[in-house]
């Protein structure tokens, strides 16, 4: 395997990454704003208030996407084992 193939093969590894880990990074963006506003708007700046409904939003996400996450992961992988012989010799 040469050196373009090993960066082309990380960039798409990279790629997929970041694809599978949006919903939940975009959940937690979305929750923790929200959640701030809310603090700055009513002045009550207690931490806790706002560690249990993220840990929520983002577990919620990461159960609802799975199928999604787990689907992609199944087919990147089959088609990186399918093209294997490209990365040989």
């Amino acid at each position: 395997m040469g050196p373009d193939q090993a960066a082309e093969l990380a960039r798409h590894l990279l790629i997929e990454a970041m694809l599978l880990s949006a919903p939940v990074l975009i959940a937690g963006l979305l929750i923790s704003v929200a959640l701030s506003l809310l603090q700055t708007l009513t002045g009550v700046q207690e931490q806790t208030l706002t560690a249990v409904p993220r840990l929520f939003v983002v577990f919620v996400a990461g159960i609802a996407t799975m199928p999604w996450f787990l689907h992609r992961a199944i087919n990147y992988t089959v088609h990186l084992w399918s093209d294997f012989h490209r990365y040989l010799g």
